[in-house]
């Protein structure tokens, strides 16, 4: 049960990242993130066509980073932010794991720092 936890976690995170790659995407998450937008409006600062922009929301909501829904003519999408929590999750994790690898290496400097001085104070 658990291995098929992380194996479904990893596939959020695969999608996720796989999403977030292109610079487009990320400048429509950005977007997003202020609020609820159509389609249209998330195409407005893009230099690309209304059809490609479609395709790009599809890979955001593949992903779970967003969700659309359509009224009439008029798709709005939405941010989903739980999905950027494991996003978010696996980051600080790999944060968390880098600066514990350097506090240690600064605390091995700093005993081989004492170590040195100590045997120079030691020679005459």
């Amino acid at each position: 049960m658990i291995v098929k936890y992380m194996l479904d976690d990893l596939a959020v995170l695969d999608r996720a990242f796989h999403a977030l790659s292109d610079p487009s995407r990320r400048q429509m998450v950005e977007r997003l993130s202020l609020g609820p937008a159509s389609v249209s409006e998330l195409a407005g600062p893009l230099t690309m066509s209304l059809a490609a922009v479609v395709q790009h929301v599809q890979v955001l909501e593949a992903s779970g980073l967003i969700r659309s829904e359509k009224s009439g003519r008029v798709r709005t999408c939405q941010l989903q932010p739980v999905a950027l929590h494991a996003v978010e999750r696996w980051v600080v994790d790999r944060r968390a794991e880098w600066e514990a690898r350097l506090d240690r290496l600064g605390d091995y400097l700093q005993h081989e720092d004492d170590h040195e001085n100590h045997e120079e104070e030691k020679t005459p």
